[in-house]
């Protein structure tokens, strides 16, 4: 049996703030609220203002925002600024206003005659699924299904996220005892899916609805590879259902636009750091705003 007790470490009575703990984000963790500086978030021309990067709670809320597009939905027409959360933009006193939680997306809906501030990434889908009636289904049931998913994604989420990425990808030491314990979860959480889209095409049933544009970013990127380049440690290969959907939702041409969108990872054809009109995909990625500079 694996001994996982560390010896050289007692809690002390009262926890307290101020010891480095030289991880990859030791730089902008803290434990209180509120900016850290003064900053006044940009405004752009559009309806919609997204603060946001390309994560994959980013990714959820730009892949609805071009789904609507192309539906023909124009006021989903939107600008998406980049917030670079690395480099805590999360704390400027402008994105505060929008997200006391200062955390990434947040949405300011200017279309009526007061601006609306939209925050938590589950929030903003049901937001804009509803005012655009796309997405969302009406029928009680599959209603309930869709929400129902979409929530399962908000609460497991940070398993997937702030405890095995954290501990398998970005913490200083590899502890055995927290990686075992969220791989363990991890896993769990993908044969809930498996077993879900063994019975139907998409989460809520036959219709996709922001319930799988919640859920893809995370445990599809999972499946396919590009989440903590943990696939093969977590034999992916075996949630076949999954991945069956993956890469149904992977031929959408607005899941692919909506990837790029504030991303600042990965290949430079597929980042597009602010997209502010249709034709930016074409003209703005950053192969070719590096290219034009070389």
């Amino acid at each position: 049996m694996t001994d996982y007790v560390t010896p050289d470490y007692t809690p002390p009575k009262v926890w307290s703030w101020g010891k480095p703990n030289g991880g990859q984000f030791s730089n902008i963790n803290r434990p209180v609220a509120g900016p850290t500086h003064e900053k006044a978030l940009p405004v752009g021309r559009h309806p919609l203002q997204l603060y946001s990067q390309g994560t994959p709670n980013g990714q959820k809320v730009t892949i609805l925002l071009e789904e609507l597009l192309a539906l023909g939905h124009a006021g989903a027409e939107y600008d998406a600024w980049l917030i670079r959360i690395g480099e805590g933009d999360q704390f400027g006193s402008g994105f505060v206003e929008v997200n006391p939680n200062s955390k990434i997306p947040a949405l300011v809906d200017r279309s009526g005659p007061q601006p609306i501030r939209v925050f938590e990434s589950g929030a903003i889908l049901v937001h804009l699924a509803e005012k655009f009636g796309a997405f969302l289904p009406s029928q009680p049931h599959a209603r309930a299904e869709c929400l129902s998913w979409l929530f399962w994604q908000m609460g497991s989420a940070p398993f997937l996220g702030g405890g095995f990425g954290h501990f398998y990808a970005y913490a200083p030491a590899k502890i055995e005892y927290a990686i075992d314990r969220y791989a363990m979860e991890t896993k769990r959480q993908l044969d809930v899916l498996d077993k879900r889209l063994a019975q139907s095409t998409y989460l809520a049933g036959d219709e996709y609805t922001i319930a799988d544009i919640a859920v893809f970013p995370w445990y599809g990127g999972m499946v396919k590879g590009w989440l903590y380049n943990a696939g093969e440690f977590l034999s992916v290969h075996e949630y076949k259902n999954v991945l069956r959907w993956a890469e149904t939702l992977l031929a959408r041409p607005a899941v692919v636009r909506g990837r790029m969108v504030n991303r600042t990872s990965g290949d430079p054809a597929n980042q597009l750091h602010e997209r502010h009109d249709a034709s930016d995909f074409q003209t703005k990625t950053q192969d070719k705003l590096v290219g034009s500079k070389s």
